[in-house]
């Protein structure tokens, strides 16, 4: 049979592991597939550099419309990036009835929806295991291994950036600005992190994890987002005394309100196998109610471990390729007419459970007083640590750091407990907040 041709749009680095990947493992894909798959067009501006990497194997075009205008090509790999170019692209292919692989997690969590919409009318596919967690098959397990389960909730380390520095931080001691230095030095963070260490990345991904868990539209801008600029050594030695390690999570749930989005800094308890994650590894919890608690683990990045997840799409959508468009597996796990509008809860609706710090002056009644105001709120207190500002800071005892632990409680409920405890003159600095989950 005819190989399949493919036309990879951007070859970066991703793109030059799809090539390498394909090339070196040519005959046991194909195998897999049932036909060959074979890159045929690439594009790349600087096409050079791009002729370098796939010698004659491929023709190399400047321009990327050139492969979606190319009627041999099958299938579409995009791997520009971005929301605005990337969406043209994409949706011009998707009207040329190409199918389309993308590792693009940002274009699919904001025009998901509209682009899953076309390319169901056009009855083309677009895969993108790639988006999520790299190299780990997150996508297909939850959207095919799982399908038999009703999911309860997802948490996962889906950035490696921020994974390698909170390693980092706890393994060193030292503070963020210090360890982000030190990762944008080795690579493991970009010039501009913003997206990584502000959680904007996790986001976009856990935006899929939870469309394609519960049956519900991505809808990236209902998901809370907080980052980890604020963590401080302080936070992580304490969370440390208390049992626990500190991981940016990205975390949905089913609740009997609503659904929850949320990527936010989380105490976990450090038995739990996902808190021993460290570098810039990924690992991703998912619960169902048949199968119980499973854990994926792997690179979350890089070039061929990122390839093996695009190179997967290519062979699903090489074998299913002449099928009916009913007969394929669905875009987001569940057939479109079936897609829910349960809502998606805003974080004060959200019940977790809290690590809290605050640095207080160190007089007779402060302690009384801000565990008081959490008893009128309702809240309930789990643990108590008091620790000397000087062990952390070399300031003079007449300070100390208060951690308080405390068991579940709706967000709304703590955010007004925080304001009463902050106006506390006594309170000397702004209160440090971390959601705790035990992930049991």
């Amino acid at each position: 049979m005819k190989p399949i041709q493919v036309g990879v749009m951007g070859l970066g680095t991703v793109g030059s592991g799809v090539f390498n990947v394909l090339q070196r493992n040519q005959q046991e894909i194909k195998g897999r597939a049932g036909r060959g798959i074979e890159v045929t067009m690439v594009s790349r501006r600087n096409t050079a550099l791009a002729q370098e990497i796939v010698g004659d194997h491929a023709q190399v075009v400047a321009e990327a419309r050139d492969i979606i205008r190319n009627p041999d090509i099958d299938i579409v790999v995009e791997l520009i990036g971005g929301y605005t170019l990337a969406k043209e692209l994409v949706l011009e292919a998707i009207a040329a009835g190409k199918h389309v692989v993308t590792a693009n997690k940002a274009l699919l969590a904001v025009h998901g929806t509209e682009i899953f919409a076309a390319a169901s009318a056009k009855g083309v596919m677009v895969a993108f295991e790639a988006a999520v967690a790299g190299g780990i098959p997150i996508i297909k397990a939850l959207r095919e291994g799982l399908t038999a389960n009703r999911i309860q909730w997802i948490a996962g380390i889906i950035n490696g950036t921020t994974n390698f520095i909170l390693s980092e931080m706890r393994d060193k001691g030292l503070d963020f600005d210090v360890v982000l230095k030190e990762a944008q030095r080795l690579g493991y963070a970009e010039a501009d992190p913003t997206f990584d260490i502000e959680g904007v990345d996790a986001a976009h991904k856990v935006t899929l994890v939870s469309a394609i868990a519960f049956g519900i539209p991505v809808q990236f801008d209902k998901a809370y987002v907080e980052g980890i600029t604020k963590l401080g050594a302080a936070d992580i030695k304490y969370a440390e005394q208390l049992g626990y390690r500190i991981k940016l999570l990205g975390i949905t749930k089913r609740t009997a309100a609503g659904i929850e989005l949320r990527v936010h800094p989380t105490l976990v308890p450090a038995k739990r196998l996902i808190a021993n994650v460290e570098g810039a590894m990924n690992a991703v919890m998912a619960h169902g109610d048949a199968v119980g608690t499973t854990l994926y683990y792997g690179k979350g990045a890089g070039s061929e471990p990122t390839a093996s997840a695009v190179i997967a799409d290519l062979v699903d959508i090489t074998r299913l390729h002449t099928a009916d468009a009913a007969q394929r597996v669905p875009h987001l796990a569940f057939q479109p007419d079936a897609i829910s509008n349960t809502p998606v809860l805003a974080m004060s609706d959200v019940v977790t459970s809290y690590y809290l710090r605050l640095r207080v002056a160190d007089e007779a009644g402060v302690l009384a007083k801000v565990t008081g105001l959490l008893a009128e709120a309702g809240i309930s207190i789990d643990a108590v640590l008091q620790r000397e500002a000087d062990e952390i800071s070399g300031e003079a005892a007449t300070q100390t750091d208060v951690i308080i632990l405390t068991h579940d409680c709706v967000e709304a409920k703590m955010n007004a407990a925080l304001a009463q405890m902050q106006a506390l003159p006594t309170v000397l600095q702004p209160i440090t907040r971390i959601r705790k989950e035990e992930l049991a």
